[in-house]
């Protein structure tokens, strides 16, 4: 069986990152999404609601799993056994950063693969980051997440303007 790791914060999971956990069904018998704390980001949802949220979200693609991970991502993939890191590319921009992680967790371990996919163009544009500022400003964003991330950003911007 051939395992990838998506690894990252999704914060929150976007319909960007569903294309690519999609896409990777294509080349992986199973995807496990690591969710990564990543206090650095400074998330607005705590790691247990990023996962329940994924959760949601995937529960119709079959062979995802959701799990919490800390610490090398090197060291995570040997416990799972899996064949190569899943990563994302929307533009060029994203490239060089992902190149040089790429490379470090080769060095980390030689085994260490690490697939670049593409997502759809519709999603090319999306990042976690603009979803939270267009819905902090009461935007639309339904159409770019999940149906549970559109209802929980709603709630947690209200809560804020009170």
């Amino acid at each position: 069986m051939k395992i990838g790791v998506y690894p990252g914060t999704f914060d929150p999971i976007t319909n960007g990152h569903i294309d690519i956990i999609r896409r990777s069904l294509q080349v992986f018998d199973k995807v496990i999404v690591a969710v990564a704390p990543n206090p650095k980001k400074k998330p607005i949802f705590d790691i247990h609601e990023r996962v329940e949220m994924i959760r949601e979200a995937t529960r119709d693609i079959p062979n995802v799993e959701i799990e919490i991970f800390e610490g090398l991502l090197a060291e995570y993939m040997k416990r799972k056994n899996a064949h190569a890191i899943i990563r994302g590319l929307r533009a060029v921009s994203d490239f060089e950063h992902e190149f040089m992680m790429a490379l470090m967790n080769r060095k980390l371990d030689s085994e260490a693969e690490t697939v670049f996919l593409m997502p759809s163009e519709e999603y090319s544009y999306l990042t976690s980051s603009a979803i939270k500022e267009v819905a902090s400003y009461g935007g639309v964003v339904k159409d770019l997440v999940p149906p549970i991330v559109a209802r929980r950003l709603r709630d947690h911007f209200q809560k804020k303007q009170k």
